[in-house]
């Protein structure tokens, strides 16, 4: 596995090292071991897997306040996606900061979404299929959004989005009480 450290403390993309003859190739997509020699969770309780029907369908920016804040790893295994991780880490050297990274089927790299991060992405194409690894159970009464265009972060989305769901249309700028910010920690 090839981890890339994002711009963004404790973030990472995570490729694929491909393993190839006249067959195709072999990859490990996850290796608890290799995970855990950086220093990563590595441990995950649930796999998600959405579809997106049409390109421009955004999906977040979500996260799960403590006990229950959440390590996810993302990656795209049809379609493209922009994927977009802010850190609300207080304390942290780049609180407040944004990465974006398309994840598609080609080039079959994962985003590692630290714990205290929101995470979103955008739809490229029709048809995206996403596959994420969590390491917490979805806990509703934990869950929190922050309205994907707040001008605070000013995300710089690479399509302007289509569809997105009433939830998310309508989650709140972002708010130090609502958000829970100051009870984050750990990678």
């Amino acid at each position: 596995m090839i981890f890339q450290a994002a711009p963004l403390s404790g973030a990472f993309t995570v490729g694929l090292e491909k393993r190839g003859d006249d067959r195709g190739f072999f990859a490990r997509a996850f290796c608890q071991n290799e995970f855990a020699q950086q220093e990563l969770v590595s441990n995950f309780v649930q796999v998600n897997n959405s579809l997106s029907a049409k390109k421009g369908t955004l999906r977040g920016l979500h996260y799960q306040l403590p006990p229950h804040a959440e390590v996810k790893v993302v990656r795209c295994v049809r379609g493209a996606l922009w994927d977009v991780i802010l850190d609300l880490r207080p304390g942290s050297s780049s609180f407040g900061q944004w990465f974006g990274a398309e994840l598609n089927e080609d080039n079959r790299l994962s985003m590692y979404v630290p714990k205290g991060f929101a995470h979103a992405f955008l739809t490229l194409a029709d048809d995206t299929e996403a596959l994420y690894m969590v390491s917490e159970f979805y806990a509703p009464e934990t869950e929190r959004g922050i309205r994907w265009n707040d001008p605070r972060f000013a995300i710089e989305w690479p399509i302007e989005p289509t569809v997105i769901s009433p939830k998310d249309s309508t989650w709140p700028e972002f708010d130090h009480a609502f958000h829970g910010v100051g009870h984050f920690g750990g990678r």
